[in-house]
């Protein structure tokens, strides 16, 4: 299904760090040497981006799913990764993750980008009119207004590497 531009703003977004998965799982393995690296710019994606985007959901998206019962499920699992999604990102931010966990925080961060857009963004689309979705985007707007605009560019030891 065709995104409603009103999530449009929070699919951009997942794509984003939908990128710094597939550079992680392309990366592997990665050396210690790497590791500090990777866990900046992870720190910088939650900083710049995602905080603020986890943020928009809870208050402005979650609420409104919550309307709609068989969403309410749906919804208590997608907190609860945002909780432990956290939990990672603060690891990043400590340098405590090891070559281990940055892959599996990496499968973690994509699977519930996949989820909200092909279970949440998708039933939504289906379940609310148009002129609610246009109210909800102009509110995701406001509350994705202190998120960064620029990308995110890898460092040396984050970029892709040829041959991978």
């Amino acid at each position: 299904m065709l995104r409603n531009k009103s999530l449009i703003p929070l699919s951009h977004q997942h794509q984003r760090a939908l990128a710094l998965c597939v550079r992680i799982d392309r990366a592997q393995p990665i050396p210690d040497r790497d590791l500090e690296a990777w866990q900046a710019e992870i720190e910088q994606h939650f900083r710049q981006e995602i905080g603020v985007h986890f943020s928009a959901e809870e208050q402005v998206l979650f609420p409104a799913a919550r309307h709609f019962c068989e969403l309410i499920p749906l919804l208590d699992e997608l907190i609860a990764e945002h909780a432990v999604l956290r939990e990672s990102f603060s690891r990043g931010e400590a340098r405590s993750m090891t070559s281990q966990s940055l892959p599996a925080f990496a499968q973690q961060l994509s699977a519930h980008i996949r989820k909200e857009e092909r279970q949440l963004f998708e039933r939504m689309q289906q379940l609310i009119n148009p002129e609610e979705l246009a109210v909800l985007g102009t509110k995701l707007d406001a509350a994705l207004k202190d998120a960064a605009q620029s990308c995110i560019l890898p460092s040396a030891a984050t970029r892709l590497k040829p041959g991978k």
